[in-house]
């Protein structure tokens, strides 16, 4: 009975040194990794900072391969969908031409120092944008940036260059937020032809309330669009995401727990009025470069809706982008073929500079 005793001590003392083996083995290659990450590129730039916006610290990265590029202020989605967590393994594909700025928007992901209750609005978040980028104007030495808003960023990067447009250089929508209540209508009445004669899609359809979306209507619609095809992610993606997250440059275990807390500031703004109108003016007049990314398959923000948009803008230039077969994750799921697209827009920008 002893020698069974003993046998299984001597097994699970095994088992708890491999297990803190692994561990320790896991913590040594993912600080390896995140030390690459970290480097500064010769020439270049690499850093992170707290910022102080309108009474408010939010954080940001800065990462590019020459301090001479001209500099790209990325806007993440949501509202309160921060990418920090992954987006370098992204941005970094455009950093031999831009000198990237990524931002964890008020109260979320690395700028989650305010109250879970805070309230918060659409316009202060506009009026965040316009404050960082006169910092980064400073800071950077740079009289106009570029503009990048994917989703929610989309919307609010025209709002900002419709306010501040000597501020920009040029702005670039990804999956182009125009107007919420048409993006949902729009959305009720395609998924209505995906559920004929599926009766789980059906109870799906019943859900949604397009005029006053509500917690229920966006779980709802997240389904129907993940049950026929046409999810965020329904492409996959081009990059490993484990290894993004395991070897982010940025991120301690103290950013992690942070993170990984309760709480969403986001959702009495995803509720209200405020959101469930959000639209932009038809036919408005931008002082600056118009250009448009979107994937032909995106109901999650609506295609036709934004090729609509773009059709009325006025601007000085413009130029529509589609990314054939892709739904909504443009960035992630073909982040080469966006890359791509980023370098043709910078080139045509700076032959135009000269």
């Amino acid at each position: 009975m002893n020698g069974r005793k003993s046998g299984a001590l001597r097994a699970l003392r095994l088992a708890l040194i491999s297990l803190l083996a692994l561990i320790a083995l896991f913590f040594a290659v993912r600080a390896a990794g995140a030390a690459v990450n970290k480097r500064t590129p010769d020439g270049g730039i690499n850093e992170a900072l707290y910022v102080d916006i309108n009474d408010s610290r939010q954080w940001i990265s800065i990462y590019g391969e020459s301090t001479g590029n001209p500099v790209l202020l990325y806007l993440h989605g949501g509202p309160g969908s921060p990418t920090s967590a992954y987006d370098y393994a992204l941005t970094r594909k455009w950093a031999d031409v831009y000198t990237v700025v990524t931002w964890d928007q008020r109260n979320c992901g690395m700028s989650r120092f305010s109250s879970p209750e805070e309230e918060l609005s659409c316009g202060q978040l506009v009026e965040d944008g316009i404050a960082l980028t006169e910092f980064l104007r400073s800071y950077l030495g740079a009289e106009r940036i570029t503009l990048l808003g994917h989703s929610w960023g989309s919307w609010l990067g025209c709002r900002m260059a419709l306010e501040k447009p000597e501020y920009y250089e040029c702005f670039i929508g990804a999956g182009q937020l125009v107007d919420m209540r048409e993006n949902e209508r729009l959305l009720a009445l395609e998924a209505a032809k995906w559920a004929e004669g599926d009766p789980e899609g059906q109870k799906l359809l019943s859900r949604l309330n397009p005029e006053q979306p509500d917690m229920e209507h966006y779980a709802a619609r997240n389904e129907l669009m993940e049950r026929y095809g046409y999810g965020l992610f329904a492409n996959g993606r081009d990059y490993s995401l484990p290894a993004a997250v395991i070897f982010n440059p940025y991120y301690g275990i103290g950013d992690w727990i942070e993170r990984l807390r309760g709480g969403n500031a986001y959702v009495n703004l995803l509720l209200s009025e405020e959101f469930a109108s959000l639209s932009l003016p038809e036919g408005a007049r931008y002082e600056l470069p118009f250009y448009s990314i979107n994937g032909d398959r995106d109901y999650q923000v609506n295609y036709g809706l934004s090729r609509e948009y773009f059709d009325s803008v006025d601007a000085p230039y413009k130029e529509f982008f589609t990314m054939e077969g892709m739904t909504h994750g443009l960035l992630e799921s073909r982040s080469g073929e966006f890359s791509d697209i980023i370098h043709e827009i910078a080139s045509q920008r700076s032959e135009l500079r000269r």
